[in-house]
C-alpha cells in the first residue's frame, strides 16, 4: 500500500506511462496481475476526477478519528451536557446557601383621646432589621435575626420617649431521626452527582461510536475507490477481449456476429463503473459528515483521498475476555448500574421518612432597652396630668448594645419536638414502589447482561467467519485466473468461443468483488468488535442479518472494500 500511495504522486504522466506498459498484453496477463497494481490505476483515476470537483485531502484513518473527535457535531453536542448537570449539582447545593435578610421601615400611629384622662397622642417607630438563615449540610438548620427600634410618643402612658430598643434572636434545630442521615436536599444532591456521572458514560458511548462509524466509513470510502477498480479491471478486460475478436474477424477465424457479444459485455460494464463512480461520491458525504464542520468553506468540496488500506492481518478472537470486559465496560450496563444506584438513594431516603420526626431545638434571646426615661404620671391629680414630665434617665444606643451582646436580659429556649404521622404514610408507599422497581431494574440488569453477552459472542464468531471467508475467497479467485487462463488458450486453439471466455471474465470479476468483501468485512468487523465491548451496537448500528449474509455477492454501495497487499 505504501508504494501504492507513491504512485499516486508520480503524476499523470507516469500513470499514463504505466497504463501503456500493462495493458498491450494478453486477456489474461491483465487478469492475473496483482489487486495492488490494479489498484494504483484506479486510485489515481480517482484522484484526478477529485482534483476537478475540488481540493484533495489525504487522510489516514487516525487523522480522521481526531478530526471527527475535534469535530463531529454529535460528539460537540454531547460534551454541553456535564456542564448542564454539574449546573444541575450547584443547583442543588444552592439549597444550603445562607440566606441573608434585612429590613426598614417606618410607622406613624395618631391615636385620638380615649378618656378625659388620656389625651390624643401620636406615636412614630423607625425599625431597621437584619437576619440570616440556612439549612446546613448535616440536616440543622439555624435562624438569626438582630432588630433594632426608635420609638417617639406624645402618650402619657409611654414612660420612654424617645424609646431605644435592640434584639437579637437566634434559634437552632437538629433533627434526630428522621431527616439525621439522609433528608431531600442530600438526596437531590446525590441523584444530581449521580446523574452527572451518567452524563460522563454517554459522552464516552457516544466518542467511541462516532469513532467506530467514523472507522467504517473510512473503509467504506476505500473500498469504494477499490470496487471501482475491480469494475474498470473488468471493462479494460472485455475491452481488450473486444479488440481481440475484432482482429480475429479481420483475419476471418471469428464471424462477425460474436463481436456483438463482446460490445455487449463492454456496455454492461461501463454501467459498473459509473455506478462505482456514484457510490465513491456517496462514501465520501458520509465521512465528511462524520468528521468535519459543515461550517467549513470547503466542506461539500473537499475530497478525502485514504491513505490506509484494509489489510488482511489473522488475529486471534478471545471471546470469553471481551464478554468480561463488555459487562465491566459496556456504556449500556454502566448506565443500568447508574439507575440502580439512584434508586439506592430514593430507597435510603424514603426508609428515613418512616422513621418518627424528632427535632432537639435551641432559642436564644437578648434584650436590650434605653432612650430617655420621663416620670410617671399621677392620673390622681389632675393638675399633675398636664405638667410637664421629667426626665428621669438617659441611656444611648451604647448601652442598650451593651446590654444585648453583653447578654445582660438572656432568654433560653431548649426542647425536643416529637411527631409520627397514624397510619399509613406516603413515605411508605414510596417506599415499598421503590423497593418493587428496585426488583425490577435488577431482573432488568441481569437480562441486559444476558443480551451484551449474546451480542459480543456474535460479533466475535463474525470475526471468525469472516477469516475464513477470507482465505476461501482468495482461493477461489486464484482457481478463476486459472479458468480464465485455460479458456483463452482453448479459445486461441479454436477449442472454445468467446462466450465461454465472457463467462470465465464475469466469474473471475465476481470473485475479485468477493475476495475485497471478505477483507473489508474482516476488518469491520474487528472494528466492531471491538467497539461492542464498549458501547451497544443499536438503532441502525447493528444488524444480525446483515452479519450473517454480508459478502456474499458483490460489494454494495457505502459498502467497504480491500486491496489485497
Amino acid at each position: 500500500m505504501r508504494v501504492y500511495h507513491s504512485l499516486i504522486h508520480r503524476g499523470r504522466s507516469a500513470a499514463v506511462a504505466l497504463a501503456v506498459l500493462t495493458f498491450p498484453v494478453s486477456a489474461f496477463a491483465q487478469n492475473g496481475q496483482s489487486l495492488v497494481a490494479a489498484a494504483q490505476a484506479a486510485a489515481s483515476q480517482a484522484s484526478s476526477q477529485a482534483d476537478q470537483t475540488g481540493a484533495t485531502r489525504r487522510l489516514s484513518m487516525d487523522d480522521a478519528v481526531k478530526l471527527a473527535l475535534e469535530q463531529n457535531l454529535g460528539i460537540r453536542i454531547q460534551r454541553i451536557d456535564p456542564q448542564i448537570q454539574d449546573l444541575g449539582i450547584g443547583q442543588a447545593k444552592a439549597l444550603w446557601t445562607p440566606t441573608l435578610t434585612s429590613s426598614l421601615s417606618r410607622n406613624s400611629v395618631s391615636q385620638p383621646a380615649s378618656s378625659i384622662v388620656v389625651p390624643t397622642s401620636q406615636t412614630g417607630t423607625f425599625g431597621t432589621g437584619i437576619g440570616m438563615n440556612q439549612t446546613l449540610p448535616w440536616g440543622g438548620a439555624y435562624n438569626l435575626n438582630w432588630n433594632n427600634q426608635r420609638t417617639t410618643s406624645t402618650s402619657i402612658l409611654n414612660n420612654f420617649s424617645p424609646q431605644l430598643q435592640s434584639t437579637m434572636q437566634f434559634g437552632y434545630t437538629q433533627p434526630l431521626v428522621r431527616n439525621f442521615s439522609v433528608d431531600q436536599i442530600r438526596e437531590q444532591v446525590q441523584l444530581s452527582q449521580k446523574t452527572r456521572d451518567l452524563s460522563d458514560i454517554q459522552l464516552q458511548a457516544v466518542v467511541i461510536g462516532t469513532s467506530r462509524a467514523v472507522r467504517n466509513a473510512y473503509w467504506d470510502l476505500a473500498g469504494a475507490i477499490a470496487n471501482m477498480k475491480a469494475q474498470q479491471q473488468s471493462l479494460e478486460l472485455s475491452q481488450q477481449s473486444l479488440r481481440d475478436n475484432q482482429k480475429r474477424v479481420e483475419i476471418g477465424t471469428m464471424a462477425p456476429i460474436d463481436i456483438v457479444q463482446a460490445q455487449a459485455e463492454v456496455a454492461s460494464n461501463e454501467q459498473g463503473v459509473i455506478v462505482a463512480e456514484a457510490t465513491i461520491k456517496s462514501a465520501q458525504d458520509n465521512l465528511r459528515t462524520l468528521i468535519l464542520d459543515p461550517a467549513q468553506p470547503d466542506f461539500w468540496s473537499v475530497v478525502f483521498e485514504p491513505t490506509d488500506s484494509p489489510a488482511f492481518a489473522s488475529q486471534a478472537v478471545d471471546i470469553d475476555a471481551a464478554v468480561r470486559n463488555a459487562i465491566s465496560q459496556r456504556s449500556d450496563l454502566r448506565s443500568a448500574k447508574n439507575s440502580l444506584e439512584q434508586s439506592d438513594v430514593n430507597i435510603k431516603f424514603f426508609k428515613n421518612q418512616i422513621l418518627p420526626d424528632v427535632n432537639a431545638t435551641v432559642n436564644y434571646g437578648a434584650f436590650g432597652i434605653g432612650g430617655t426615661q420621663l416620670s410617671q404620671v399621677n392620673f390622681t391629680d389632675p393638675a399633675a396630668i398636664s405638667a410637664a414630665r421629667q426626665i428621669i434617665s438617659q441611656r444611648s444606643y451604647g448601652s442598650v448594645l451593651g446590654d444585648v451582646f453583653g447578654s445582660a436580659y438572656p432568654q433560653w429556649t431548649v426542647g425536643v419536638q416529637f411527631g409520627y404521622p397514624i397510619g399509613r404514610s406516603v413515605s411508605e408507599a414510596n417506599l415499598a414502589r421503590a423497593r418493587l422497581q428496585y426488583q425490577q431494574a435488577q431482573t432488568q440488569m441481569k437480562n441486559l447482561e444476558m443480551q451484551v453477552a449474546a451480542q459480543v459472542r456474535l460479533i466475535g464468531r463474525n470475526v471468525q467467519t469472516n477469516q475464513q471467508r477470507v482465505r476461501s475467497a482468495g482461493a477461489s479467485r486464484e482457481l478463476q485466473e486459472k479458468k480464465l487462463e485455460a479458456e483463452e488458450k482453448k479459445l486461441a486453439a479454436g477449442m472454445s468461443s468467446s462466450f465461454f471466455v465472457f463467462q470465465a471474465q464475469r466469474d473471475l470479476s465476481v470473485a475479485r468483488v468477493a475476495e475485497i468483501q471478505a477483507v473489508l468485512d474482516y476488518n469491520k468487523s474487528l472494528v466492531d468488535f471491538e467497539a461492542v465491548q464498549q458501547v451497544p451496537l443499536t438503532n441502525g448500528q447493528f444488524n444480525t442479518t446483515q452479519l450473517t449474509t454480508a459478502g456474499a455477492g458483490a460489494i454494495q454501495p457505502g459498502v467497504s472494500s480491500f486491496i489485497r497487499q
